[in-house]
């Protein structure tokens, strides 16, 4: 057995001493008082900070959202059922954020960023708050570019741009969600990416959602954040926040987005529920005063960054659903000040089978032709005003019984423009079927055809046209402008095709 010699062992001391490290780590604790409804009183943790995570000794997390002399008001995310009183409870130090990477593509997760999917775990090395503030006004610039959304009503009349926030409201079942997904599925191929927050739905709804946009092959370039009807109220809160970090990942790395928050009613509703368990003191509709500020600070996330931020975008379309048709109910009229815009969906157009039951008339895009391409103004420029007299006409035409040979043409013209503007769900199209879709109806080219023929001949007509007169299509995407050239094309296109069209009829 060797023998360690003295100046080997002071050695080993000194290595030993060099090494030790004594470390001194203050914990902010605290212990419950009190749990239930998913809401736990906390004494002590005086350090907290507001919206600061709790981690309960159990394993859940919470957020301490309301800060009093003697207590701390904690959100728990999640069912709390182990919690027990006098548990103690420590604060993490960190605001709540998530997990963000381009591996969350094609991924179903839920408002913590956790994959609900069944398909593993979702790697990322970076992380971003959940809650971050808005791009200044210096780091914006205002909305030059189309987002296509394939509906015929919208892209011609209530034209949505890139970096705007449009809101989309009605009554339930009368397709709001069929016009969300419809846009995300119009952007295959656009190099869009899409993020679709489903708060507070049916899970039933939301598999059905996800298998649409299966189908369509739009999974490839969306994420879906869901927390369904049975998710605690905290998480119905966050998810929408949860839905925004990950768009805004993308619109800083020079990407275009686009977000979906179905619906902000259920958000607010969540929202309620945690404030008045709270004891906030309840405003109108016992909302909370911040409501506002709950849904403000959220949509101002959505924008259009400036060339020195590399103009990446974040197009919001949230959802709100009414209570027959009262648009003046204190969360829609929220959103409408908020927003660029309404795209207001009517029980009555839907019940009549107009599909999308776009109300024209009150819809509006306060981006306008800005967010349009050359091509599309030249032609649906007057669409709208067309629209808004035949209405007008229509209820006149009610109690009129002898009408002038001008005002039956007028009413004839616009009941088929009405008609041109119906689509199938899941059938968006193309900007050039758009444009000429709205040329010939503008231009009197289906005055001839019976109002149950308008469809189908027009369904023939881009057929006709992609077929024998590619060329049209060409100069449209290539040049965005309605040319001459692009005119003759179209009119001798439509020109044989209504003879094809009434031949084929007659036999």
């Amino acid at each position: 057995m060797g023998t360690l010699r003295a100046d080997e062992i002071s050695n080993i001391i000194r290595e030993r001493i060099e090494q030790y490290n004594r470390e001194v780590k203050i914990v902010n604790t605290g212990t419950v008082l009190q749990v239930g409804d998913g809401i736990a009183r906390i004494h002590g943790l005086d350090e907290v900070m507001a919206g600061e995570l709790i981690e309960f000794e159990e394993g859940t997390i919470g957020i301490a959202l309301n800060l009093e002399s003697n207590n701390v008001g904690v959100v728990l995310m999640g069912d709390g059922l182990m919690i027990k009183e006098g548990s103690s409870v420590k604060a993490t130090g960190r605001i709540a954020q998530i997990p963000v990477s381009e591996a969350f593509l094609g991924r179903v997760i839920n408002a913590l960023a956790k994959p609900i999917d069944g398909r593993g775990e979702i790697s990322s090395s970076e992380s971003r708050l959940i809650e971050s503030p808005a791009p200044g006004i210096i780091s914006r610039r205002s909305v030059y570019e189309p987002l296509q959304t394939g509906l015929l009503a919208i892209d011609s009349m209530i034209p949505i741009g890139r970096g705007q926030r449009e809101l989309i409201i009605g009554d339930r079942q009368t397709g709001k969600t069929a016009v969300a997904t419809d846009t995300i599925l119009n952007q295959k191929g656009q190099n869009v990416i899409c993020v679709y927050v489903a708060i507070g739905q049916k899970a039933s709804s939301v598999a059905q959602v996800v298998t649409t946009f299966q189908e369509g092959g739009a999974m490839e370039y969306t994420i879906v954040v869901a927390e369904t009807a049975d998710s605690p109220a905290t998480l119905q809160y966050l998810a929408p926040y949860t839905g925004a970090a990950l768009a805004e990942y993308f619109m800083y790395r020079e990407r275009h987005t686009l977000i979906i928050y179905d619906d902000l009613s259920k958000q607010a509703q969540a929202y309620r529920q945690m404030s008045l368990l709270l004891r906030r003191p309840p405003g109108r509709e016992a909302y909370p005063g911040d409501v506002f500020y709950l849904h403000s600070r959220l949509l101002e996330r959505a924008a259009k960054l400036s060339s020195r931020l590399g103009e990446g975008s974040m197009t919001a379309l949230p959802i709100v659903e009414t209570q027959s048709g009262d648009v003046s109910a204190y969360i829609p009229t929220n959103v409408i000040s908020i927003t660029d815009g309404q795209i207001f969906l009517s029980a009555d157009l839907f019940n009549a089978g107009i599909r999308p039951a776009i109300n024209v008339g009150i819809s509006v895009s306060r981006v306008g032709s800005a967010a349009q391409i050359k091509a599309m103004k030249q032609v649906a420029g007057k669409s709208k005003l067309e629209l808004a007299q035949f209405a007008e006409l229509e209820a006149f035409a009610q109690f009129a019984s002898d009408l002038d040979k001008a005002t039956q043409n007028q009413l004839a013209r616009g009941q088929r423009l009405r008609e041109l503007l119906k689509q199938s769900q899941s059938d968006p199209l193309a900007v050039e079927d758009q444009i000429a879709t709205i040329y010939t109806g503008t231009n009197g080219y289906l005055d001839a055809l019976e109002i149950g023929q308008v469809k189908k001949f027009l369904v023939g007509l881009r057929t006709y046209l992609t077929k024998k007169k590619p060329k049209f299509q060409e100069i449209i995407s290539s040049t965005k402008i309605f040319t001459e050239e692009a005119e003759t094309l179209l009119r001798e296109a439509i020109q044989e095709q209504i003879e094809l069209f009434l031949l084929q009829e007659q036999t």
